[in-house]
Parts: structure tokens; C-alpha cells; sequence
């Protein structure tokens, strides 16, 4: 037989097993090198810092809130696919099959290596991992290479059968015990523990009890409070970032006369501010859910400013996370006498780690992505025009305000209820200018029908609104819009997120049956 029907289905096994095997390995190495992250979370990153803005938006479309693991799957498929082709490769061609195998250890070393705050040792998993991929590979397709027979030349060629099976149950053991061994490393530089020590000290300003009548009680509605477990998450970071409270540093520079730089504790101990405001995902569609409020606690990012002296000329204050990301927030956006926040805890517990422990921004009325960094780093002073931020050069817009918009929770679209008498409901957001008023329109032709709004504590947080009319049975369409606290009213017509947010009026369409 010849060598490709000998090896069958052997060799891509092969090749998986050392795909495992190498995964595993800087899975360990990753856990004993200060904690940095696998190969995978690194090309991961690497992929998205490098993707083109439209290829970024379509994934955000289609994923919405799981666009990091299906990135990190659609990166585990590819690498499995290439390892199973580099098996079949090694049979016939084993130094080019090595080849490819140091080629993706190369590349995921140079993404370690650039990667945000990044030292060499931030190469060494995927280098570390290459080499046990490529000594797997070898050592599987060993068995599975042609071996002609003593008296025949040319020879059939076979296969020694028992030896990938004993080779493949050394290397499956040993990938399986290296994995669970860094997967267990890995979790020593969580900072859950750290997290749960934290206790937040009683603000200065405290935010108060809301309004009674803030939540309208409409089943299916958007709770006033939008409970952390369910608060949006859009970021940049395939692996949620582990900052140690301990040895973290806010610095503030740039064109500062005093610059300045807080530990953890040194925020604590500041007077702090507690505040509900409404934050938006300039990529959430008209109707979309990438939208929150919440209480949020933190120290007045107007009072670090004047302590640090901004100096003139400073239009621009630009935010860095751990990560690398970026955002340019216009200066008088936070020196205006808005609630702007560097937040350290949310909804009355310290900031989860998924949300920006230990510290974070939130602006109100800006986009997150020019205001809302999380695992804050860095603050400084700057410019408009000398620097783009993360998304500015993708493309997006320099300055974001939230736009005006309105949602409908209730009825869901295509949902069946009861003719009769109906609660249509929603909320609707406008943070910093407020909301004035909200109308629905019920019927194609039917007459705009002003909303009952709930109470808010300010103008930076989003409104509960409710209209109770009565439809006739059949299907009914139904549309809503809203006034903003300066009179304006939300654009009707329909536009993309891109650049500077979604336009539009949400529109359901539910029967009402007999």
C-alpha cells in the first residue's frame, strides 16, 4: 500500500494531538511566566488589533456579546486544521511539516512580544510550544512513515500500527497533564481574591434612593437598574485582564503641570461620588441591548484634572488600559460639571473584573469607546490633533456623543398577546441632556400617542416609558421615538452605527389575537 492509505486517518490524528500537546505546553508556560496569556488569547488579540474596521463591525453583527469566543473557537479551528495537514505532511515531508509548525510558534511569539506592557518573556509560550508540537509531531509520525520491506526493493510500504497507538497514548497523557497542570498555575494570578478584600468606603456624595416610580413595573421592561450579571460587555480583550490592586498605578501626564500618580488605595481614600448614569456602545443598533445604567462609585475625574493643573491647550484626554486600548475623550467633556468618574465600583459592590477592576472611566453622554476604558492605566493630557486613539484610527469618529433613541421591550417583536388592552413599553436614553418626551405610534397611519415616563434621579440616565392602549385583534405595527432634554427628536431615519452611532426609530410588529 503506499504511505497516505497506511497512515488513513493516523496522521492528521497525528498532527492534532501535537496541535494539543503544544497548546498545553505554553498553557504551563504561560501560567509559570508571570501569568501571561496562552497562545491563542494572544494571536487572538493580535487578529483583532489588526482586523479592518468593517471585518470588526461584522463581527460585533453577527456575535454581539460573544464575538471573543467565537473568535477564540474560529482560532482553535484553524489551528486544528493546520495541525491535522501538518500530520499528513509529516508523513511524506516531516522537515517541512516542522517548518510550519515553527512558522506558528513564530507568529505567536511576535504577537507575546508586541503585545501591550510586554517583556521577551511574553514570547516564550509560543516558542515553548512550538518545540513540544514539533518533538509530538515527530515522535507520532515516526510510526506512520514508510518502511519498505526486508526482501523487496521497490517495497510496499507499511505501517507499525502499535507503535502510534503507544506513542499517541504518551503524548495524549502528557498534553491532557501539562493543560489541567497550567490551567491550575493560571488561576494564582486571579484577582477574585483580591476583588472580594476590597471594601468600598461610604461616598462623600452619596446618589440616594431613586425615585419611586423610576421602575414603571411593566413586565418584560428594562429594570431601571440593569443588574450586573447582565450589563453589556464590548472590549478589545479576548481574556479578561488580572490587575492586581496591589501593584496597580493610575499615572496622569501629558500636558499636566503637577503630574500625578495613585495607587489603589490612594483612590479609596478620596472623597468619592456615587451616581447613576446610562452608558451605550456606539455599535448598538437601533433596538440593540449593548446599553446599561447602573450606580456607579469613583473619584471626580474634574478633581484629579485641577489637582494635576491641565494646562492650556489640552483639548484632548487620552485613556489607556492594560491592554493597549485606547480612548480620546475631548477635554471639556469631563471639566463641564458632568458626573465624570474614574469608577471603582458598580451597583454597590467593587468593579468586576469583567467591567474594569480596579478602575475604569465612564463619562456620561459620550460613546464608551471615546470615554468608558476599562482597566484603567494611564491618563493624559493632549491634543485633538496629535493623537488618534484605538477606533478614531479605524475609522470612527473623534467625538460621540449618544445619540437620542428610544427602545421597545414589550411587546418582543412577533410576540402573540391577548387583544385588548396593552402595555407597550421600553426605555429611552439621551444621557446628559435627558429625556423630554416619548411618543408611539400604533398602526401604520396612526396618530403619535404620548408615553408616561418614569422618574430619574438626573439627566444622565436612561427612562422607563409606558403607553396602555387597546388594539383590535391581527397583527399591529408599532413604532416609538423620543424628545431629548434640548427638544430635539431622534432621527428617523435609518443609519449604521459607523461612525458615530445608530439612527432610527425601533419597530416591532406583534399580533394581537382573540
Amino acid at each position: 500500500m503506499n504511505d497516505e492509505a497506511g497512515a488513513g486517518w493516523r496522521a492528521p490524528v497525528a498532527g492534532l494531538l501535537a496541535t494539543v500537546t503544544g497548546l498545553a505546553v505554553a498553557q504551563l508556560v504561560a501560567a509559570l511566566v508571570r501569568g501571561t496569556a496562552s497562545p491563542v488569547v494572544v494571536v487572538g488579540e493580535w487578529v483583532v488589533d489588526l482586523a479592518p474596521a468593517p471585518v470588526k463591525r461584522w463581527a460585533i453583527d453577527t456575535f454581539g456579546t460573544a464575538d471573543k469566543v467565537a473568535l477564540v473557537v474560529g482560532t482553535l479551528v484553524l489551528l486544528f486544521g493546520a495541525g491535522a495537514l501538518l500530520g499528513r505532511l509529516a508523513v511524506r515531508r516531516p522537515v517541512a511539516a516542522l517548518a510550519g509548525v515553527a512558522v506558528f510558534g513564530l507568529l505567536g511569539a511576535v504577537a507575546g512580544a508586541t503585545r501591550p506592557e510586554a517583556s521577551p518573556a511574553d514570547a516564550l509560550p509560543s516558542v515553548a510550544g512550538a518545540l513540544a508540537a514539533g518533538a509530538a509531531l515527530w515522535l507520532l509520525v515516526r510510526p506512520l512513515r514508510p518502511h519498505p520491506a526486508a526482501d523487496e526493493l521497490p517495497a510496499p510500504l507499511t505501517v507499525d500500527r502499535r507503535g502510534f497507538l503507544v506513542a499517541g497514548i504518551g503524548v495524549g497523557a502528557v498534553a491532557v497533564s501539562t493543560g489541567s497542570v497550567g490551567w491550575a498555575l493560571r488561576h494564582r494570578f486571579a484577582v477574585d481574591d483580591a476583588r472580594r478584600a476590597v471594601v468600598l468606603p461610604q461616598p462623600g456624595r452619596a446618589a440616594g434612593r431613586l425615585p419611586a416610580d423610576a421602575d414603571l413595573g411593566i413586565d418584560g421592561a428594562s429594570p431601571f437598574t440593569t443588574p450586573t450579571r447582565d450589563f453589556y460587555r464590548i472590549d478589545t480583550a479576548l481574556l479578561v485582564p488580572q490587575v492586581d490592586p496591589a501593584g496597580w498605578r493610575l499615572g496622569i501626564r501629558g500636558m499636566v503641570d503637577r503630574p500625578l500618580e495613585l495607587s489603589y488605595d490612594d483612590l479609596l481614600a478620596r472623597p468619592l461620588v456615587e451616581r447613576d448614569i446610562t452608558i451605550a456602545c456606539v455599535s448598538n443598533e437601533v433596538g440593540g441591548r449593548l446599553v446599561g445604567n447602573a450606580r456607579w462609585l469613583g473619584v471626580p475625574l474634574a478633581d484629579l484634572l485641577a489637582e494635576a493643573g491641565v494646562q492650556p491647550g489640552a483639548t484632548q484626554l487620552v485613556s489607556r488600559s492594560v491592554d493597549g486600548f485606547t480612548a480620546g475623550t475631548p477635554t471639556v467633556a469631563v471639566l463641564d460639571g458632568r458626573d465624570a468618574l474614574v469608577a471603582i465600583g458598580m451597583n454597590g459592590e467593587p468593579l468586576p473584573t469583567r467591567h474594569g477592576f480596579p478602575a475604569r472611566l465612564v463619562v456620561p453622554g459620550l460613546y464608551g469607546f471615546v470615554s468608558a476604558t476599562k482597566w484603567l492605566r494611564t491618563l493624559e493630557l493632549t491634543t485633538m490633533d496629535a493623537f488618534d486613539a484605538y477606533w478614531v484610527r479605524r475609522g470612527w469618529a473623534k467625538e460621540a456623543p449618544i445619540r437620542t433613541m428610544a427602545r421597545i421591550d414589550v411587546p418582543r417583536d412577533r410576540q402573540r398577546v391577548p387583544a385588548g388592552r396593552v402595555a407597550i413599553a421600553g426605555v429611552a436614553w439621551a444621557p446628559h441632556r435627558g429625556i423630554r418626551r416619548v411618543e408611539v405610534q400604533v398602526g401604520k397611519d396612526g396618530p403619535w400617542q404620548e408615553a408616561r415616563l418614569g422618574a430619574v434621579p438626573s439627566d444622565d440616565t436612561w427612562r422607563q416609558w409606558v403607553l396602555e392602549t387597546t388594539v383590535a385583534p391581527g397583527p399591529q405595527r408599532v413604532r416609538v421615538r423620543a424628545t431629548d432634554g434640548d427638544g430635539e427628536v431622534q432621527a428617523e431615519t435609518r443609519r449604521p452605527p459607523d461612525p458615530d452611532g445608530a439612527t432610527g426609530w425601533h419597530e416591532v410588529t406583534f399580533l394581537a389575537r382573540e
